[in-house]
Protein backbone atom coordinates (compact mmCIF):
# COMPACT_ATOMS: atom_id res chain seq x y z
CA UNK A 1 0.00 0.00 0.00
CA UNK A 2 2.84 2.39 0.80
CA UNK A 3 4.12 1.96 -2.76
CA UNK A 4 0.74 3.07 -4.11
CA UNK A 5 0.95 6.34 -2.18
CA UNK A 6 4.57 6.93 -3.12
CA UNK A 7 3.53 6.67 -6.76
CA UNK A 8 0.65 9.06 -6.13
CA UNK A 9 3.05 11.45 -4.43
CA UNK A 10 5.35 11.30 -7.46
CA UNK A 11 2.48 11.90 -9.89
CA UNK A 12 1.42 15.09 -8.09
CA UNK A 13 3.42 17.70 -6.18
CA UNK A 14 2.36 16.47 -2.76
CA UNK A 15 3.69 15.28 0.57
CA UNK A 16 2.31 12.36 2.56
CA UNK A 17 1.73 12.38 6.32
CA UNK A 18 1.11 9.02 8.01
CA UNK A 19 -0.30 10.52 11.19
CA UNK A 20 -3.79 10.16 9.71
CA UNK A 21 -4.90 6.94 11.44
CA UNK A 22 -5.51 8.91 14.63
CA UNK A 23 -8.33 10.67 12.82
CA UNK A 24 -9.85 7.84 10.81
CA UNK A 25 -7.72 7.85 7.68
CA UNK A 26 -4.59 5.93 6.74
CA UNK A 27 -2.71 8.64 4.92
CA UNK A 28 -3.02 12.41 4.93
CA UNK A 29 -1.80 14.22 1.80
CA UNK A 30 -1.22 17.92 1.36
CA UNK A 31 -0.66 19.39 -2.09
CA UNK A 32 2.35 21.65 -1.86
CA UNK A 33 1.62 25.27 -2.76
CA UNK A 34 -2.17 25.07 -2.87
CA UNK A 35 -2.74 23.75 0.67
CA UNK A 36 -5.27 21.19 -0.58
CA UNK A 37 -5.65 18.19 1.69
CA UNK A 38 -6.70 14.62 0.90
CA UNK A 39 -7.50 11.95 3.46
CA UNK A 40 -7.24 8.26 2.50
CA UNK A 41 -8.50 5.02 4.03
CA UNK A 42 -6.81 2.24 2.08
CA UNK A 43 -7.12 3.47 -1.52
CA UNK A 44 -10.47 5.22 -0.87
CA UNK A 45 -10.42 9.00 -0.72
CA UNK A 46 -12.28 10.13 2.39
CA UNK A 47 -12.12 13.84 1.70
CA UNK A 48 -10.27 16.52 -0.19
CA UNK A 49 -10.52 20.17 0.68
CA UNK A 50 -8.34 23.23 1.09
CA UNK A 51 -6.63 24.04 4.39
CA UNK A 52 -8.77 27.13 4.84
CA UNK A 53 -12.05 25.34 4.09
CA UNK A 54 -11.11 22.44 6.34
CA UNK A 55 -10.44 24.74 9.24
CA UNK A 56 -13.66 26.69 8.71
CA UNK A 57 -15.87 23.62 8.25
CA UNK A 58 -14.55 21.74 11.25
CA UNK A 59 -13.24 18.85 9.14
CA UNK A 60 -9.68 19.33 10.28
CA UNK A 61 -8.87 17.48 13.50
CA UNK A 62 -12.16 15.61 14.01
CA UNK A 63 -12.84 11.90 14.12
CA UNK A 64 -15.75 9.94 12.70
CA UNK A 65 -14.96 9.90 8.99
CA UNK A 66 -16.84 7.24 7.08
CA UNK A 67 -16.75 6.27 3.43
CA UNK A 68 -19.87 6.40 1.23
CA UNK A 69 -18.40 7.02 -2.24
CA UNK A 70 -20.48 8.39 -5.06
CA UNK A 71 -18.90 9.54 -8.33
CA UNK A 72 -20.35 12.01 -10.80
CA UNK A 73 -19.09 14.42 -13.40
CA UNK A 74 -20.05 17.90 -14.45
CA UNK A 75 -21.11 18.00 -18.15
CA UNK A 76 -19.24 20.50 -20.27
CA UNK A 77 -16.64 21.22 -17.63
CA UNK A 78 -12.89 20.89 -18.08
CA UNK A 79 -12.71 19.58 -14.52
CA UNK A 80 -14.22 16.27 -13.45
CA UNK A 81 -16.24 16.66 -10.25
CA UNK A 82 -15.98 13.64 -7.95
CA UNK A 83 -18.62 13.53 -5.22
CA UNK A 84 -16.82 12.60 -2.04
CA UNK A 85 -18.05 10.62 0.98
CA UNK A 86 -20.02 12.07 3.86
CA UNK A 87 -17.78 13.56 6.53
CA UNK A 88 -18.86 13.92 10.17
CA UNK A 89 -18.41 17.46 11.49
CA UNK A 90 -19.27 19.25 14.69
CA UNK A 91 -21.83 21.64 13.29
CA UNK A 92 -24.95 20.55 15.25
CA UNK A 93 -24.37 16.94 14.22
CA UNK A 94 -25.02 17.72 10.55
CA UNK A 95 -23.20 15.77 7.89
CA UNK A 96 -21.51 17.72 5.13
CA UNK A 97 -20.27 16.60 1.75
CA UNK A 98 -16.72 17.44 0.65
CA UNK A 99 -16.18 17.82 -3.10
CA UNK A 100 -13.00 17.39 -5.11
CA UNK A 101 -12.30 18.60 -8.61
CA UNK A 102 -9.56 16.85 -10.54
CA UNK A 103 -8.70 17.93 -14.07
CA UNK A 104 -8.69 15.28 -16.74
CA UNK A 105 -4.90 15.51 -16.85
CA UNK A 106 -4.72 14.89 -13.09
CA UNK A 107 -7.08 11.94 -13.40
CA UNK A 108 -4.94 10.48 -16.18
CA UNK A 109 -1.74 10.90 -14.16
CA UNK A 110 -3.38 9.23 -11.20
CA UNK A 111 -4.53 6.34 -13.39
CA UNK A 112 -1.08 5.99 -14.96
CA UNK A 113 0.54 5.87 -11.52
CA UNK A 114 -1.84 3.09 -10.43
CA UNK A 115 -1.22 1.14 -13.64
CA UNK A 116 2.56 1.39 -13.26
CA UNK A 117 2.45 0.16 -9.67
CA UNK A 118 0.28 -2.78 -10.70
CA UNK A 119 2.47 -3.53 -13.73
CA UNK A 120 5.63 -3.50 -11.63
CA UNK A 121 4.09 -6.11 -9.34
CA UNK A 122 2.87 -8.25 -12.25
CA UNK A 123 6.17 -8.20 -14.15
CA UNK A 124 8.07 -8.79 -10.90
CA UNK A 125 6.03 -11.91 -10.17
CA UNK A 126 5.57 -13.44 -13.62
CA UNK A 127 8.15 -11.88 -15.91
CA UNK A 128 7.49 -10.15 -19.22
CA UNK A 129 6.45 -13.21 -21.24
CA UNK A 130 3.84 -14.50 -18.77
CA UNK A 131 2.48 -11.15 -17.59
CA UNK A 132 -1.10 -10.35 -18.65
CA UNK A 133 -2.65 -6.93 -19.17
CA UNK A 134 -5.94 -8.26 -17.76
CA UNK A 135 -4.23 -9.10 -14.46
CA UNK A 136 -2.52 -5.71 -14.40
CA UNK A 137 -5.90 -4.02 -14.82
CA UNK A 138 -7.34 -6.19 -12.03
CA UNK A 139 -4.46 -5.30 -9.71
CA UNK A 140 -5.00 -1.60 -10.40
CA UNK A 141 -8.78 -1.97 -10.02
CA UNK A 142 -9.22 -0.56 -13.52
CA UNK A 143 -10.66 -1.80 -16.77
CA UNK A 144 -8.53 -3.26 -19.53
CA UNK A 145 -9.48 -0.26 -21.65
CA UNK A 146 -8.17 2.15 -19.01
CA UNK A 147 -4.79 0.42 -19.16
CA UNK A 148 -4.63 0.53 -22.95
CA UNK A 149 -5.72 4.18 -23.02
CA UNK A 150 -2.47 5.02 -21.23
CA UNK A 151 -0.16 2.35 -22.66
CA UNK A 152 -0.89 0.98 -26.15
CA UNK A 153 0.78 -2.40 -25.58
CA UNK A 154 2.26 -4.69 -22.96
CA UNK A 155 5.70 -3.88 -24.34
CA UNK A 156 5.14 -0.14 -23.92
CA UNK A 157 3.99 -0.73 -20.35
CA UNK A 158 7.01 -2.92 -19.55
CA UNK A 159 9.38 -0.28 -20.93
CA UNK A 160 7.60 2.40 -18.89
CA UNK A 161 8.19 0.33 -15.73
CA UNK A 162 11.89 -0.01 -16.59
CA UNK A 163 12.23 3.71 -17.35
CA UNK A 164 10.60 4.46 -13.99
CA UNK A 165 13.13 2.23 -12.25
CA UNK A 166 16.08 4.26 -13.53
CA UNK A 167 14.40 7.63 -13.06
CA UNK A 168 13.98 6.88 -9.34
CA UNK A 169 17.47 5.43 -8.88
CA UNK A 170 20.25 7.18 -7.00
CA UNK A 171 21.25 9.22 -10.05
CA UNK A 172 17.93 9.77 -11.84
CA UNK A 173 17.48 11.06 -15.35
CA UNK A 174 16.14 14.61 -15.30
CA UNK A 175 17.30 15.24 -11.74
CA UNK A 176 19.95 17.81 -10.90
CA UNK A 177 20.75 16.38 -7.49
CA UNK A 178 23.74 14.39 -8.74
CA UNK A 179 24.34 16.16 -12.04
CA UNK A 180 27.26 18.38 -10.99
CA UNK A 181 29.71 15.84 -9.58
CA UNK A 182 30.34 12.10 -9.43
CA UNK A 183 29.43 10.24 -6.25
CA UNK A 184 33.13 9.61 -5.52
CA UNK A 185 36.37 11.30 -6.70
CA UNK A 186 36.70 10.70 -10.42
CA UNK A 187 39.41 8.11 -11.24
CA UNK A 188 42.37 9.80 -12.96
CA UNK A 189 43.44 6.98 -15.29
CA UNK A 190 41.73 5.22 -18.17
CA UNK A 191 41.83 1.74 -16.58
CA UNK A 192 40.60 3.01 -13.20
CA UNK A 193 37.76 4.96 -14.81
CA UNK A 194 36.76 1.92 -16.84
CA UNK A 195 36.76 -0.28 -13.74
CA UNK A 196 34.62 2.20 -11.80
CA UNK A 197 32.14 2.41 -14.67
CA UNK A 198 31.96 -1.40 -14.95
CA UNK A 199 31.39 -1.84 -11.21
CA UNK A 200 28.58 0.68 -11.31
CA UNK A 201 26.97 -1.02 -14.31
CA UNK A 202 27.22 -4.46 -12.68
CA UNK A 203 25.26 -3.34 -9.61
CA UNK A 204 22.12 -4.33 -11.52
CA UNK A 205 22.97 -8.04 -11.41
CA UNK A 206 20.29 -10.02 -9.53
CA UNK A 207 20.80 -10.72 -5.85
CA UNK A 208 20.81 -14.22 -4.36
CA UNK A 209 17.21 -14.04 -3.14
CA UNK A 210 15.68 -12.52 -6.28
CA UNK A 211 13.14 -14.55 -8.21
CA UNK A 212 13.85 -14.97 -11.95
CA UNK A 213 11.14 -12.44 -12.86
CA UNK A 214 12.26 -9.87 -10.30
CA UNK A 215 15.89 -10.42 -11.32
CA UNK A 216 15.01 -9.63 -14.92
CA UNK A 217 13.43 -6.37 -13.84
CA UNK A 218 16.49 -5.50 -11.80
CA UNK A 219 18.67 -6.19 -14.86
CA UNK A 220 16.39 -4.08 -17.07
CA UNK A 221 16.39 -7.17 -19.27
CA UNK A 222 15.04 -6.87 -22.81
CA UNK A 223 15.26 -10.59 -23.55
CA UNK A 224 12.24 -11.57 -25.67
CA UNK A 225 10.90 -8.01 -25.69
CA UNK A 226 12.09 -6.85 -29.13
CA UNK A 227 11.84 -9.64 -31.67
CA UNK A 228 10.67 -7.53 -34.63
CA UNK A 229 12.93 -5.84 -37.17
CA UNK A 230 12.19 -2.18 -36.23
CA UNK A 231 12.83 -2.95 -32.56
CA UNK A 232 16.04 -4.87 -33.23
CA UNK A 233 17.31 -2.08 -35.50
CA UNK A 234 16.57 0.57 -32.90
CA UNK A 235 18.22 -1.51 -30.17
CA UNK A 236 21.38 -1.90 -32.28
CA UNK A 237 21.48 1.82 -33.00
CA UNK A 238 20.93 2.92 -29.41
CA UNK A 239 23.71 0.54 -28.34
CA UNK A 240 26.04 2.31 -30.79
CA UNK A 241 24.99 5.61 -29.23
CA UNK A 242 25.77 4.19 -25.78
CA UNK A 243 29.24 3.23 -27.02
CA UNK A 244 29.81 6.78 -28.28
CA UNK A 245 28.77 8.29 -24.95
CA UNK A 246 31.07 5.98 -23.00
CA UNK A 247 33.91 6.50 -25.48
CA UNK A 248 33.78 10.30 -25.25
CA UNK A 249 34.01 10.10 -21.46
CA UNK A 250 36.96 7.68 -21.68
CA UNK A 251 38.74 9.85 -24.25
CA UNK A 252 39.02 12.58 -21.62
CA UNK A 253 41.56 10.32 -19.88
CA UNK A 254 43.85 10.09 -22.92
CA UNK A 255 46.19 12.60 -24.58
CA UNK A 256 44.86 14.12 -27.78
CA UNK A 257 41.47 12.47 -27.08
CA UNK A 258 42.33 9.26 -28.92
CA UNK A 259 39.18 7.57 -30.22
CA UNK A 260 37.83 4.92 -27.80
CA UNK A 261 34.62 3.83 -29.54
CA UNK A 262 35.85 0.31 -30.32
CA UNK A 263 37.02 -0.09 -26.72
CA UNK A 264 33.61 1.10 -25.47
CA UNK A 265 31.83 -1.35 -27.79
CA UNK A 266 33.99 -4.19 -26.50
CA UNK A 267 33.33 -3.31 -22.86
CA UNK A 268 29.58 -3.01 -23.42
CA UNK A 269 29.63 -6.40 -25.16
CA UNK A 270 31.28 -7.93 -22.09
CA UNK A 271 28.96 -6.22 -19.61
CA UNK A 272 25.78 -7.06 -21.51
CA UNK A 273 26.97 -10.63 -21.91
CA UNK A 274 27.54 -10.87 -18.17
CA UNK A 275 24.05 -9.50 -17.62
CA UNK A 276 22.51 -12.03 -19.99
CA UNK A 277 24.29 -14.91 -18.22
CA UNK A 278 23.18 -13.58 -14.84
CA UNK A 279 19.62 -13.71 -16.16
CA UNK A 280 19.80 -17.19 -17.66
CA UNK A 281 22.53 -18.88 -15.54
CA UNK A 282 22.56 -17.12 -12.15
CA UNK A 283 25.83 -17.15 -10.27
CA UNK A 284 27.96 -18.16 -13.26
CA UNK A 285 30.35 -15.19 -13.36
CA UNK A 286 31.97 -13.17 -10.59
CA UNK A 287 31.15 -9.48 -11.18
CA UNK A 288 34.48 -8.41 -9.68
CA UNK A 289 36.29 -10.55 -12.26
CA UNK A 290 34.19 -8.97 -15.00
CA UNK A 291 35.07 -5.47 -13.77
CA UNK A 292 38.78 -6.33 -13.67
CA UNK A 293 38.54 -7.74 -17.18
CA UNK A 294 37.07 -4.42 -18.34
CA UNK A 295 40.03 -2.61 -16.80
CA UNK A 296 42.50 -4.86 -18.63
CA UNK A 297 40.74 -4.30 -21.96
CA UNK A 298 41.97 -0.69 -21.87
CA UNK A 299 45.47 -2.01 -22.54
CA UNK A 300 44.57 -3.48 -25.93
CA UNK A 301 45.67 -1.71 -29.10
CA UNK A 302 42.47 -1.75 -31.17
CA UNK A 303 43.78 0.59 -33.92
CA UNK A 304 40.69 2.76 -33.51
CA UNK A 305 40.46 5.49 -36.13
CA UNK A 306 37.65 7.67 -37.44
CA UNK A 307 37.46 7.31 -41.21
CA UNK A 308 33.95 6.43 -42.47
CA UNK A 309 34.16 5.58 -46.18
CA UNK A 310 31.00 7.45 -47.18
CA UNK A 311 31.95 10.89 -45.84
CA UNK A 312 34.03 11.98 -48.88
CA UNK A 313 30.93 11.48 -51.03
CA UNK A 314 28.54 13.49 -48.86
CA UNK A 315 27.03 16.49 -50.66
CA UNK A 316 27.76 19.91 -49.13
CA UNK A 317 25.13 21.54 -46.97
CA UNK A 318 22.74 24.01 -48.57
CA UNK A 319 23.32 27.66 -47.65
CA UNK A 320 20.09 29.33 -46.50
CA UNK A 321 18.89 32.31 -44.51
CA UNK A 322 15.82 31.06 -42.68
CA UNK A 323 14.46 32.51 -39.48
CA UNK A 324 15.15 30.32 -36.44
CA UNK A 325 12.40 30.10 -33.86
CA UNK A 326 13.77 28.01 -30.98
CA UNK A 327 11.39 25.51 -29.40
CA UNK A 328 10.82 25.13 -25.68
CA UNK A 329 13.51 23.73 -23.40
CA UNK A 330 13.98 19.97 -23.06
CA UNK A 331 16.01 17.85 -20.61
CA UNK A 332 19.54 17.02 -21.70
CA UNK A 333 19.92 13.28 -21.15
CA UNK A 334 23.66 13.61 -20.48
CA UNK A 335 23.60 16.26 -17.74
CA UNK A 336 20.03 15.82 -16.50
CA UNK A 337 19.38 19.55 -16.88
CA UNK A 338 16.90 21.37 -19.10
CA UNK A 339 18.53 23.17 -22.02
CA UNK A 340 17.42 25.81 -24.50
CA UNK A 341 17.96 26.07 -28.24
CA UNK A 342 18.45 29.79 -28.84
CA UNK A 343 22.28 29.75 -29.02
CA UNK A 344 24.44 29.32 -32.12
CA UNK A 345 25.51 25.82 -33.04
CA UNK A 346 24.66 22.63 -34.92
CA UNK A 347 21.36 20.87 -34.33
CA UNK A 348 21.02 17.31 -35.63
CA UNK A 349 17.68 15.47 -35.77
CA UNK A 350 18.15 11.70 -35.94
CA UNK A 351 15.60 8.92 -36.10
CA UNK A 352 16.03 5.95 -33.81
CA UNK A 353 17.35 3.96 -36.78
CA UNK A 354 20.18 6.42 -37.51
CA UNK A 355 21.65 7.16 -34.08
CA UNK A 356 25.16 6.13 -35.12
CA UNK A 357 25.30 9.34 -37.19
CA UNK A 358 25.66 11.35 -33.97
CA UNK A 359 29.40 10.70 -34.11
CA UNK A 360 29.62 12.42 -37.49
CA UNK A 361 28.56 15.72 -35.95
CA UNK A 362 30.75 15.26 -32.86
CA UNK A 363 33.93 14.46 -34.80
CA UNK A 364 33.43 17.12 -37.49
CA UNK A 365 32.43 19.96 -35.15
CA UNK A 366 34.53 23.11 -35.01
CA UNK A 367 36.17 24.04 -31.71
CA UNK A 368 33.57 25.74 -29.53
CA UNK A 369 30.59 24.52 -31.52
CA UNK A 370 27.50 23.62 -29.49
CA UNK A 371 26.26 20.30 -30.85
CA UNK A 372 22.73 19.15 -30.04
CA UNK A 373 21.40 15.75 -31.12
CA UNK A 374 17.61 15.38 -31.00
CA UNK A 375 16.26 11.84 -31.22
CA UNK A 376 12.88 11.29 -32.91
CA UNK A 377 10.74 8.28 -33.72
CA UNK A 378 7.30 7.58 -35.13
CA UNK A 379 6.74 5.13 -32.25
CA UNK A 380 7.36 7.08 -29.03
CA UNK A 381 5.44 4.60 -26.87
CA UNK A 382 7.84 1.72 -27.60
CA UNK A 383 10.92 2.79 -29.56
CA UNK A 384 10.98 6.16 -27.83
CA UNK A 385 10.89 4.53 -24.41
CA UNK A 386 13.58 2.07 -25.47
CA UNK A 387 15.93 4.96 -26.31
CA UNK A 388 15.04 6.75 -23.08
CA UNK A 389 15.71 3.60 -21.06
CA UNK A 390 19.08 2.72 -22.55
CA UNK A 391 20.43 6.25 -22.74
CA UNK A 392 19.22 7.08 -19.24
CA UNK A 393 20.74 3.90 -17.87
CA UNK A 394 24.14 4.56 -19.47
CA UNK A 395 24.34 8.26 -18.59
CA UNK A 396 23.34 7.50 -15.01
CA UNK A 397 26.42 5.27 -14.76
CA UNK A 398 28.61 7.95 -16.36
CA UNK A 399 27.47 10.62 -13.91
CA UNK A 400 28.54 8.41 -11.03
CA UNK A 401 32.11 8.16 -12.31
CA UNK A 402 33.08 11.17 -14.43
CA UNK A 403 33.22 14.82 -13.45
CA UNK A 404 31.07 17.17 -15.61
CA UNK A 405 33.96 18.42 -17.77
CA UNK A 406 34.89 14.82 -18.68
CA UNK A 407 31.42 13.82 -19.84
CA UNK A 408 30.40 13.81 -23.52
CA UNK A 409 30.64 17.33 -24.90
CA UNK A 410 27.37 17.45 -26.81
CA UNK A 411 23.74 17.69 -25.78
CA UNK A 412 21.31 14.82 -26.27
CA UNK A 413 17.57 15.40 -26.09
CA UNK A 414 14.59 13.15 -26.77
CA UNK A 415 12.18 15.00 -29.05
CA UNK A 416 9.11 12.96 -28.13
CA UNK A 417 6.64 15.52 -29.48
CA UNK A 418 8.71 16.51 -32.54
CA UNK A 419 8.99 20.14 -31.42
CA UNK A 420 12.60 20.42 -32.57
CA UNK A 421 11.84 18.55 -35.79
CA UNK A 422 9.06 21.04 -36.52
CA UNK A 423 11.34 23.99 -35.72
CA UNK A 424 13.92 22.86 -38.29
CA UNK A 425 11.16 22.39 -40.90
CA UNK A 426 10.59 18.63 -40.86
CA UNK A 427 6.93 17.89 -41.69
CA UNK A 428 7.31 14.15 -41.16
CA UNK A 429 9.62 12.12 -38.95
CA UNK A 430 10.50 8.46 -38.70
CA UNK A 431 13.20 6.13 -37.50
CA UNK A 432 15.20 6.81 -40.71
CA UNK A 433 15.19 10.60 -40.25
CA UNK A 434 18.58 12.31 -40.62
CA UNK A 435 18.55 16.12 -40.85
CA UNK A 436 20.85 18.85 -39.58
CA UNK A 437 20.93 22.65 -39.48
CA UNK A 438 23.46 25.25 -38.38
CA UNK A 439 22.07 28.19 -36.40
CA UNK A 440 23.87 31.52 -36.27
CA UNK A 441 22.64 34.88 -34.97
CA UNK A 442 19.01 33.79 -34.92
CA UNK A 443 19.03 32.32 -38.42
CA UNK A 444 19.43 28.90 -39.97
CA UNK A 445 22.40 29.37 -42.31
CA UNK A 446 22.93 25.79 -43.50
CA UNK A 447 20.76 22.72 -44.03
CA UNK A 448 21.29 19.12 -45.05
CA UNK A 449 19.12 16.01 -45.22
CA UNK A 450 19.84 12.33 -45.68
CA UNK A 451 22.90 10.22 -45.01
CA UNK A 452 25.86 12.37 -43.94
CA UNK A 453 23.70 15.42 -43.09
CA UNK A 454 25.30 15.90 -39.66
CA UNK A 455 28.81 15.88 -41.15
CA UNK A 456 27.81 18.24 -43.97
CA UNK A 457 26.34 20.86 -41.65
CA UNK A 458 29.10 20.56 -39.04
CA UNK A 459 31.70 21.30 -41.72
CA UNK A 460 29.64 23.95 -43.55
CA UNK A 461 31.18 27.34 -44.21
CA UNK A 462 29.30 30.32 -42.80
CA UNK A 463 28.40 33.33 -45.03
CA UNK A 464 31.32 35.35 -43.64
CA UNK A 465 33.74 32.69 -44.80
CA UNK A 466 34.42 31.12 -41.42
CA UNK A 467 34.57 27.37 -41.08
CA UNK A 468 36.57 24.49 -42.41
Amino acid sequence: MAEFYRSLSAAFDIRIDTSGPNFGWDYFVEEIGSGQRIGFAGEQILFKTSTRDADQSGISGHEGYRSQPSNSSTPGSDDACIRMPFVSCDHDGDEEVAMVRLTRAQQQERTRAAVLVAARAEFGERGYADAKVDRIAERAELTRGAVYSNFPSKRALYLAVLVGSIEHADAPVGSIEHADAPEAPSPPGLAEAMGAFARGWLERLPLAGDTPADGSLRLRSLAGVFDDEPGRTALAQVTRLEALLLALALESRLPHHTRCVRLAELVLTLLNGAGHLADTAPGFADPFDVARACEHLTGLDLADTWDPPHLPFVAPAQSVQDRWEPPAELPDQITGRRVGFDADGVLVVLGAGRLEAAEEAVRAARPGDQITVAVVTDDPAEIGRLVRLRVGDLTGCLRRVFEPEARPGFRLVLDDHATIASAVGLPDIGDATETAVRVQAGEIIARARGRGAAHAVATATSPDGAGT
